[in-house]
């Protein structure tokens, strides 16, 4: 379940695994965020106040994810098309957990709509076979890297035995 990519399922199917992928990758931002505004912003004293303010970021961004995930496959599931308004309710779904988060009308229903806009334009570039992310292939690619030699002038043979001093 480790090595299972969302994608590697058709719509509608393995709703749990999907789940636990979505689920997993938010769990990762939220825990990066939440260190990143313990650290800077809240300042929490004591450790259940620090995880009180995990609790609070990483709970509702995990919510978020399976919303999304749950909504989204059963769409698919009762609609019986694979098209972009499964999308588009999942991400009204996520974007209504972030305004129940946030107590605010005025902030949920704009994060529906544009998490909902968002979802639809990841599953068209699904569709179409956009590249989001592409691979990178340079320097900092692998702990392995560093045994390359990435100069953009090698080394002149005349030079390699240069010492300082005088003649």
């Amino acid at each position: 379940m480790l090595s299972y990519k969302y994608y590697d399922t058709p719509e509608g199917s393995d709703i749990f695994k999907k789940t636990f992928v979505t689920s997993k990758y938010a769990a990762l931002s939220g825990i990066a965020y939440a260190s990143f505004d313990v650290l800077m912003f809240s300042h929490p004293t004591g450790i259940l106040n620090t995880l009180g303010r995990y609790a609070y970021i990483v709970g509702p961004m995990m919510g978020m994810a399976t919303a999304f995930t749950v909504t989204a496959n059963a769409a698919q599931n009762i609609r019986g098309k694979n098209d972009k308004i499964n999308y588009f309710l999942g991400g009204v779904a996520a974007g209504s957990i972030f305004g129940a988060w946030q107590r605010s009308v005025t902030v949920g229903v704009p994060a529906a709509v544009v998490l909902g806009v968002a979802a639809v334009i990841k599953k068209t570039g699904v569709d179409e076979g956009w590249t989001f992310f592409p691979q990178i292939t340079h320097a900092t690619k692998t702990i392995q890297s560093v045994r390359h030699d990435w100069t953009l002038v090698k080394d002149l043979e005349d030079y390699k035995n240069f010492t300082t001093g005088s003649k």
